[in-house]
């Protein structure tokens, strides 16, 4: 495969899935590391691609730009299977958790329908949903109240006001992106200020994020990176990430 169509193959799996894996690539294409890695600096030389840690992502249109529920939904489907599995291991039957709104929270609430006594708060309306259809009699669910936005959280000072009094013994937080400098981010002001609701009202913060999450940028910042008791992730992050939480990888 010439260069220019391995672009091209590689371009059409960024728009499809919102982002791609170095080790994916080079297994799919058959082709060297270096080689991908090269195809990807072009790519992002022509603005067509955004690199990450241990790969690329499509391009933000902007820092405040905040993506459907429905599109994020299918961005890096195995990924976030692997990592709701993983999540799923840390929590006890008649333990109270929280999940915040996101597509990879929905995934772990999906792994967590069978706890028997769990308490769930969220403001997440999908998260609740999936309880609410598929999960067990003994489990309670807490659905905040707000204002919805365009990932189906819900957010504002209604959801603070419900989040003040409550205690979780976790809280798995989905994000928009992660940096070193940032730490944890999302493009809505709203949305950050009830993450920081949820993380006041549990005892252990568990951030869960796939590869793709590595330098993106929202325009709000919900917390440093040490407010993390545990990040779970699908790659090795980025040097010096270690030092600030804990980390624990899928088997990706």
């Amino acid at each position: 495969m010439l260069a220019p169509q391995r672009q091209q193959a590689i371009l059409a799996q960024v728009r499809r899935a919102g982002g791609v894996r170095v080790a994916d690539l080079v297994a799919e294409l058959g082709v060297s590391d270096m080689t991908i890695r090269r195809d990807l600096e072009v790519l992002a030389e022509r603005g067509l691609v955004l690199k990450v840690h241990g790969g690329a992502t499509a391009p933000p249109s902007g820092v405040a730009d905040e993506p459907g529920f429905a599109a994020k939904a299918e961005r890096q489907r195995a990924e976030k299977a692997a990592l709701a599995e993983a999540a799923a291991a840390h929590v006890q039957p008649g333990s109270a958790v929280a999940l915040s709104a996101g597509t990879t929270t929905v995934r772990i609430a999906q792994r967590l329908v069978d706890v028997p006594g769990l308490t769930v708060v969220t403001n997440s309306i999908p998260v609740a949903d999936v309880f609410y259809r598929s999960g067990r009699p003994d489990q309670t669910v807490v659905l905040t109240g707000g204002t919805r936005t365009p990932s189906d959280a819900l957010v504002g000072p209604i959801a603070i006001a419900a989040l003040h009094d409550l205690h979780v013994d976790q809280l798995f937080l989905g994000v928009h992106g992660m940096s070193v400098e940032a730490g944890l981010t999302t493009p809505n002001l709203l949305e950050a200020e009830t993450d920081r609701a949820l993380i006041r009202a549990t005892r252990r913060l568990i951030v869960v994020a796939d590869h793709t999450k590595w330098d993106t940028l929202g325009i709000a910042s919900i917390a440093s990176l040490p407010a993390a008791h545990l990040l779970i992730t699908d790659a090795e992050p980025p040097e010096g990430v270690r030092e600030l939480c804990a980390v624990e990888l899928t088997d990706q």
